[in-house]
Protein backbone atom coordinates (compact mmCIF):
# COMPACT_ATOMS: atom_id res chain seq x y z
CA UNK A 1 0.00 0.00 0.00
CA UNK A 2 1.63 3.57 -1.26
CA UNK A 3 0.82 7.01 -0.16
CA UNK A 4 -1.88 7.14 -3.71
CA UNK A 5 -4.01 4.25 -2.23
CA UNK A 6 -4.54 6.08 1.23
CA UNK A 7 -4.96 9.19 -0.18
CA UNK A 8 -8.14 7.68 -2.47
CA UNK A 9 -9.23 5.29 0.64
CA UNK A 10 -9.31 9.07 2.30
CA UNK A 11 -11.00 10.61 -0.91
CA UNK A 12 -13.78 7.79 -0.79
CA UNK A 13 -14.42 8.08 3.16
CA UNK A 14 -15.13 11.76 2.10
CA UNK A 15 -18.12 11.08 0.61
CA UNK A 16 -18.70 7.65 2.60
CA UNK A 17 -18.90 9.97 6.26
CA UNK A 18 -20.92 12.53 4.51
CA UNK A 19 -23.98 9.85 3.01
CA UNK A 20 -24.39 8.92 7.04
CA UNK A 21 -25.69 12.34 7.78
CA UNK A 22 -23.66 12.94 10.45
CA UNK A 23 -21.25 15.41 11.16
CA UNK A 24 -18.24 13.95 10.73
CA UNK A 25 -15.35 14.89 8.44
CA UNK A 26 -12.88 11.84 6.83
CA UNK A 27 -9.51 11.03 6.38
CA UNK A 28 -7.32 7.70 6.39
CA UNK A 29 -4.26 6.65 8.09
CA UNK A 30 -1.88 3.93 8.42
CA UNK A 31 1.69 2.42 9.54
CA UNK A 32 3.75 -0.05 7.47
CA UNK A 33 4.03 -2.32 10.80
CA UNK A 34 3.61 -5.88 9.79
CA UNK A 35 1.94 -7.48 12.80
CA UNK A 36 2.69 -10.81 11.82
CA UNK A 37 5.25 -12.86 13.68
CA UNK A 38 5.50 -10.34 16.55
CA UNK A 39 4.85 -10.48 19.76
CA UNK A 40 2.21 -9.03 22.21
CA UNK A 41 4.85 -6.86 23.76
CA UNK A 42 5.97 -5.65 20.22
CA UNK A 43 2.78 -5.11 18.82
CA UNK A 44 1.68 -2.92 22.28
CA UNK A 45 5.05 -0.97 21.99
CA UNK A 46 4.42 0.00 18.19
CA UNK A 47 1.17 0.61 19.51
CA UNK A 48 2.03 3.51 22.07
CA UNK A 49 5.07 4.45 19.84
CA UNK A 50 2.32 5.43 16.81
CA UNK A 51 0.20 6.95 19.00
CA UNK A 52 2.77 9.03 20.80
CA UNK A 53 3.56 10.40 17.38
CA UNK A 54 -0.14 10.90 16.31
CA UNK A 55 -1.45 12.59 19.07
CA UNK A 56 -0.55 15.98 18.88
CA UNK A 57 -2.77 15.78 15.35
CA UNK A 58 -5.54 14.52 16.42
CA UNK A 59 -8.92 15.28 19.20
CA UNK A 60 -12.43 14.45 19.95
CA UNK A 61 -13.00 18.19 18.10
CA UNK A 62 -10.46 17.75 15.22
CA UNK A 63 -10.03 13.84 14.09
CA UNK A 64 -11.20 10.94 15.69
CA UNK A 65 -9.35 7.45 14.16
CA UNK A 66 -10.70 4.16 13.92
CA UNK A 67 -9.54 0.68 13.43
CA UNK A 68 -9.38 -1.06 10.19
CA UNK A 69 -7.50 -3.63 8.28
CA UNK A 70 -5.02 -5.02 10.93
CA UNK A 71 -6.41 -2.97 13.52
CA UNK A 72 -9.09 -3.79 16.28
CA UNK A 73 -9.86 -3.88 19.88
CA UNK A 74 -6.29 -5.03 21.14
CA UNK A 75 -4.50 -2.21 19.09
CA UNK A 76 -7.54 0.43 19.68
CA UNK A 77 -6.91 -0.21 23.18
CA UNK A 78 -3.15 0.32 23.30
CA UNK A 79 -3.18 3.02 21.84
CA UNK A 80 -5.70 4.63 23.73
CA UNK A 81 -3.81 3.62 26.91
CA UNK A 82 -1.19 5.26 25.51
CA UNK A 83 -3.40 8.19 24.79
CA UNK A 84 -4.66 8.83 28.36
CA UNK A 85 -1.02 8.41 29.17
CA UNK A 86 0.09 11.59 27.17
CA UNK A 87 -3.12 13.17 28.25
CA UNK A 88 -2.92 12.79 32.10
CA UNK A 89 -5.38 10.28 32.29
CA UNK A 90 -8.16 13.43 30.81
CA UNK A 91 -11.01 11.16 29.14
CA UNK A 92 -11.60 12.12 25.63
CA UNK A 93 -13.66 10.12 22.94
CA UNK A 94 -10.38 10.25 20.37
CA UNK A 95 -10.74 6.84 19.14
CA UNK A 96 -13.73 4.52 18.61
CA UNK A 97 -14.00 0.97 18.35
CA UNK A 98 -13.39 0.84 22.10
CA UNK A 99 -14.30 -1.59 24.56
CA UNK A 100 -17.42 -1.00 25.83
CA UNK A 101 -16.27 -1.00 29.58
CA UNK A 102 -14.38 1.86 28.88
CA UNK A 103 -16.00 4.14 26.65
CA UNK A 104 -16.74 1.78 23.66
CA UNK A 105 -20.43 1.43 22.10
CA UNK A 106 -22.61 -1.60 21.99
CA UNK A 107 -22.42 -3.33 18.72
CA UNK A 108 -19.73 -1.52 17.43
CA UNK A 109 -17.81 -4.62 15.72
CA UNK A 110 -20.62 -6.05 14.18
CA UNK A 111 -21.94 -2.60 12.98
CA UNK A 112 -20.48 -3.09 9.27
CA UNK A 113 -22.23 -6.63 8.85
CA UNK A 114 -25.12 -5.47 9.79
CA UNK A 115 -25.44 -1.98 8.46
CA UNK A 116 -24.49 -3.82 4.97
CA UNK A 117 -27.35 -6.05 4.99
CA UNK A 118 -30.02 -3.49 6.72
CA UNK A 119 -29.15 -1.39 3.29
CA UNK A 120 -29.36 -4.57 1.29
CA UNK A 121 -33.14 -4.90 2.67
CA UNK A 122 -33.69 -1.61 1.89
CA UNK A 123 -32.32 -1.66 -1.80
CA UNK A 124 -33.66 -4.92 -2.62
CA UNK A 125 -37.40 -3.83 -1.27
CA UNK A 126 -37.42 -0.88 -3.87
CA UNK A 127 -36.71 -3.09 -6.39
CA UNK A 128 -39.47 -5.35 -5.09
CA UNK A 129 -37.27 -8.67 -4.08
CA UNK A 130 -37.85 -10.08 -0.84
CA UNK A 131 -34.79 -10.80 1.24
CA UNK A 132 -36.14 -14.13 3.13
CA UNK A 133 -35.14 -17.22 1.27
CA UNK A 134 -32.09 -16.18 -0.82
CA UNK A 135 -29.07 -17.78 -0.74
CA UNK A 136 -26.27 -15.50 -0.29
CA UNK A 137 -22.34 -15.91 -1.03
CA UNK A 138 -20.23 -14.35 1.60
CA UNK A 139 -16.36 -13.69 1.22
CA UNK A 140 -14.17 -13.47 4.02
CA UNK A 141 -14.42 -14.44 7.31
CA UNK A 142 -13.82 -11.69 9.43
CA UNK A 143 -15.86 -9.58 11.46
CA UNK A 144 -17.71 -8.20 8.94
CA UNK A 145 -18.54 -11.37 7.08
CA UNK A 146 -19.22 -12.94 10.29
CA UNK A 147 -21.79 -10.24 11.56
CA UNK A 148 -23.15 -10.07 7.48
CA UNK A 149 -23.95 -14.07 8.21
CA UNK A 150 -25.52 -13.64 11.31
CA UNK A 151 -28.00 -10.83 10.90
CA UNK A 152 -29.13 -12.91 7.29
CA UNK A 153 -29.59 -15.85 9.46
CA UNK A 154 -32.06 -13.40 11.66
CA UNK A 155 -33.70 -12.24 8.33
CA UNK A 156 -34.63 -15.42 6.71
CA UNK A 157 -31.93 -15.15 4.47
CA UNK A 158 -28.86 -18.10 3.95
CA UNK A 159 -25.84 -17.68 3.70
CA UNK A 160 -23.51 -20.42 1.70
CA UNK A 161 -19.66 -19.55 2.47
CA UNK A 162 -16.67 -17.76 3.98
CA UNK A 163 -13.16 -17.84 2.89
CA UNK A 164 -9.68 -16.59 3.55
CA UNK A 165 -6.44 -16.53 1.47
CA UNK A 166 -6.78 -20.23 1.24
CA UNK A 167 -10.22 -21.14 -0.41
CA UNK A 168 -13.58 -21.38 0.39
CA UNK A 169 -15.57 -23.25 2.01
CA UNK A 170 -19.02 -24.12 1.11
CA UNK A 171 -22.17 -24.86 2.49
CA UNK A 172 -25.20 -26.47 -0.33
CA UNK A 173 -28.13 -26.08 2.57
CA UNK A 174 -26.51 -22.44 4.36
CA UNK A 175 -24.95 -22.06 7.35
CA UNK A 176 -27.02 -22.25 10.51
CA UNK A 177 -26.72 -20.29 13.88
CA UNK A 178 -24.90 -23.02 15.39
CA UNK A 179 -22.50 -23.93 11.92
CA UNK A 180 -22.15 -20.21 12.20
CA UNK A 181 -21.04 -20.54 15.47
CA UNK A 182 -18.46 -23.22 15.20
CA UNK A 183 -17.16 -21.28 12.10
CA UNK A 184 -16.77 -18.12 14.42
CA UNK A 185 -14.80 -19.78 16.72
CA UNK A 186 -12.14 -21.63 14.81
CA UNK A 187 -11.45 -18.21 12.82
CA UNK A 188 -11.49 -15.76 15.62
CA UNK A 189 -10.58 -17.94 18.82
CA UNK A 190 -7.92 -20.33 17.53
CA UNK A 191 -6.69 -18.12 14.30
CA UNK A 192 -7.39 -21.67 12.26
CA UNK A 193 -8.22 -21.28 8.53
CA UNK A 194 -12.01 -22.28 6.64
CA UNK A 195 -10.57 -25.60 5.92
CA UNK A 196 -11.01 -26.86 9.10
CA UNK A 197 -15.00 -26.08 8.98
CA UNK A 198 -14.72 -28.29 5.91
CA UNK A 199 -12.50 -30.99 7.83
CA UNK A 200 -14.95 -31.56 10.75
CA UNK A 201 -18.45 -31.06 8.61
CA UNK A 202 -19.04 -33.63 6.05
CA UNK A 203 -22.14 -31.47 4.35
CA UNK A 204 -19.44 -28.72 3.54
CA UNK A 205 -17.83 -28.30 1.08
CA UNK A 206 -13.60 -26.95 0.46
CA UNK A 207 -12.72 -24.97 -2.50
CA UNK A 208 -9.02 -24.86 -2.35
CA UNK A 209 -7.52 -21.37 -3.89
CA UNK A 210 -11.02 -20.26 -5.23
CA UNK A 211 -13.34 -17.59 -4.30
CA UNK A 212 -17.49 -17.58 -3.91
CA UNK A 213 -17.87 -16.05 -6.80
CA UNK A 214 -18.45 -18.99 -9.29
CA UNK A 215 -21.09 -20.39 -7.46
CA UNK A 216 -25.07 -19.81 -8.04
CA UNK A 217 -26.65 -17.99 -5.06
CA UNK A 218 -29.25 -14.84 -5.22
CA UNK A 219 -27.04 -12.36 -3.45
CA UNK A 220 -23.36 -11.55 -3.04
CA UNK A 221 -21.97 -10.01 -0.28
CA UNK A 222 -18.23 -9.33 -1.03
CA UNK A 223 -17.06 -8.46 2.43
CA UNK A 224 -12.55 -9.33 2.36
CA UNK A 225 -10.67 -7.02 0.48
CA UNK A 226 -10.35 -4.52 -2.65
CA UNK A 227 -10.98 -5.43 -6.18
CA UNK A 228 -11.60 -9.00 -5.08
CA UNK A 229 -14.52 -9.52 -8.16
CA UNK A 230 -12.84 -9.03 -10.97
CA UNK A 231 -14.53 -8.58 -14.66
CA UNK A 232 -14.66 -12.18 -14.92
CA UNK A 233 -16.22 -13.05 -11.46
CA UNK A 234 -18.87 -10.56 -12.02
CA UNK A 235 -19.66 -12.23 -15.44
CA UNK A 236 -20.24 -15.23 -13.65
CA UNK A 237 -22.32 -13.84 -10.88
CA UNK A 238 -24.74 -12.23 -13.47
CA UNK A 239 -25.01 -16.01 -15.64
CA UNK A 240 -25.45 -17.95 -12.30
CA UNK A 241 -28.60 -15.30 -11.69
CA UNK A 242 -27.51 -13.05 -8.77
CA UNK A 243 -29.92 -10.52 -8.00
CA UNK A 244 -28.06 -8.25 -5.80
CA UNK A 245 -24.44 -7.40 -5.01
CA UNK A 246 -23.71 -5.43 -1.54
CA UNK A 247 -20.23 -4.39 -1.06
CA UNK A 248 -19.32 -5.09 2.42
CA UNK A 249 -15.49 -3.92 1.79
CA UNK A 250 -14.07 -0.89 0.76
CA UNK A 251 -14.26 -1.41 -3.23
CA UNK A 252 -14.18 -4.94 -3.42
CA UNK A 253 -15.46 -4.85 -7.03
CA UNK A 254 -13.41 -3.81 -10.19
CA UNK A 255 -14.91 -1.48 -12.84
CA UNK A 256 -15.33 -4.38 -14.97
CA UNK A 257 -17.46 -6.12 -12.69
CA UNK A 258 -19.51 -3.74 -11.71
CA UNK A 259 -19.88 -2.86 -15.50
CA UNK A 260 -21.80 -6.38 -15.42
CA UNK A 261 -23.94 -5.94 -13.10
CA UNK A 262 -24.97 -3.03 -14.22
CA UNK A 263 -25.86 -4.19 -17.88
CA UNK A 264 -27.51 -7.14 -16.12
CA UNK A 265 -29.68 -5.26 -13.87
CA UNK A 266 -27.89 -6.57 -10.54
CA UNK A 267 -28.89 -4.19 -8.09
CA UNK A 268 -25.78 -3.31 -6.49
CA UNK A 269 -24.89 -1.29 -3.19
CA UNK A 270 -21.10 0.32 -3.86
CA UNK A 271 -18.92 0.62 -0.77
CA UNK A 272 -19.07 3.81 0.53
CA UNK A 273 -23.13 3.64 1.11
CA UNK A 274 -23.26 -0.26 1.77
CA UNK A 275 -20.68 -0.35 4.15
CA UNK A 276 -21.02 2.70 5.98
CA UNK A 277 -22.58 1.04 9.00
CA UNK A 278 -19.08 1.03 10.58
CA UNK A 279 -18.37 4.58 10.56
CA UNK A 280 -22.08 5.33 11.26
CA UNK A 281 -21.42 3.83 14.77
CA UNK A 282 -18.21 5.52 15.02
CA UNK A 283 -20.15 8.73 15.09
CA UNK A 284 -23.01 7.08 17.37
CA UNK A 285 -20.12 6.11 20.00
CA UNK A 286 -18.44 9.93 19.75
CA UNK A 287 -21.84 11.13 20.58
CA UNK A 288 -22.28 8.96 23.73
CA UNK A 289 -18.93 9.72 24.44
CA UNK A 290 -19.76 13.55 24.29
CA UNK A 291 -22.74 13.39 26.31
CA UNK A 292 -21.27 10.69 29.24
CA UNK A 293 -23.97 8.41 28.32
CA UNK A 294 -24.40 4.60 26.91
CA UNK A 295 -26.96 3.77 24.97
CA UNK A 296 -28.23 -0.04 24.96
CA UNK A 297 -28.17 -2.59 22.16
CA UNK A 298 -31.48 -2.40 20.96
CA UNK A 299 -31.26 1.75 20.50
CA UNK A 300 -27.90 1.90 18.99
CA UNK A 301 -29.09 -1.30 16.51
CA UNK A 302 -31.94 0.79 15.96
CA UNK A 303 -30.40 4.31 14.61
CA UNK A 304 -27.84 2.08 13.14
CA UNK A 305 -31.10 0.99 10.94
CA UNK A 306 -32.25 4.35 10.19
CA UNK A 307 -29.42 5.40 8.98
CA UNK A 308 -28.68 2.85 6.17
CA UNK A 309 -32.31 2.82 5.23
CA UNK A 310 -32.03 6.96 5.24
CA UNK A 311 -28.26 5.82 3.12
CA UNK A 312 -30.26 4.08 0.91
CA UNK A 313 -33.05 6.59 0.16
CA UNK A 314 -30.58 9.68 -0.43
CA UNK A 315 -28.72 7.37 -3.30
CA UNK A 316 -32.14 6.03 -4.67
CA UNK A 317 -33.86 9.40 -4.50
CA UNK A 318 -30.26 11.18 -6.32
CA UNK A 319 -30.46 8.44 -8.73
CA UNK A 320 -33.56 9.17 -10.54
CA UNK A 321 -33.60 13.26 -10.23
CA UNK A 322 -30.66 13.13 -11.79
CA UNK A 323 -31.56 10.46 -14.57
CA UNK A 324 -29.91 7.27 -13.49
CA UNK A 325 -32.67 5.34 -12.24
CA UNK A 326 -32.23 1.84 -10.45
CA UNK A 327 -28.38 3.10 -10.27
CA UNK A 328 -27.69 3.40 -6.57
CA UNK A 329 -23.44 3.76 -7.60
CA UNK A 330 -24.48 6.68 -9.64
CA UNK A 331 -26.83 7.95 -6.65
CA UNK A 332 -24.54 7.44 -3.67
CA UNK A 333 -21.58 9.08 -5.87
CA UNK A 334 -23.89 12.13 -6.45
CA UNK A 335 -25.42 12.64 -3.01
CA UNK A 336 -22.31 12.44 -1.18
CA UNK A 337 -20.38 14.84 -3.27
CA UNK A 338 -23.64 17.20 -2.85
CA UNK A 339 -23.95 17.88 0.68
CA UNK A 340 -19.68 18.21 0.39
CA UNK A 341 -20.04 20.78 -2.34
CA UNK A 342 -22.88 22.57 -0.45
CA UNK A 343 -20.89 22.77 2.73
CA UNK A 344 -17.60 24.08 1.47
CA UNK A 345 -19.51 26.70 -0.78
CA UNK A 346 -21.64 27.30 2.34
CA UNK A 347 -18.53 27.80 4.31
CA UNK A 348 -16.37 30.02 1.63
CA UNK A 349 -13.92 27.44 0.61
CA UNK A 350 -15.12 27.35 -2.79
Amino acid sequence: MDSGVIKFLGFEQTFKNSLTGMSLGSGKGGADFNPKGKSEAEIMRFCQSFMTALSPHIGPNRDVPAGDIGVGGREIGYMYGQYKRLKQGEFEGVLTGKDPAWGGSLIRPEATGYGCVYFARAALAAAGIEMQGKRALISGSGNVAQFTAKKLIALGAIPLTFSDSGGTVYEPDGFTAEKLEELVAIKSRRGARVEEYAQTNPSAEYLPGQRPWSLKADLAFPSATQNEISGADGESLVANGCLGVFEGANMPSTPEAVAHFEQGGVVFGPAKASNAGGVAVSGLEMAQNSQRVRWDTDTVDEKLQGIMENIHDQCHQAAMKYGFEGNLKAGANIAGFLRVANALHDQGAV
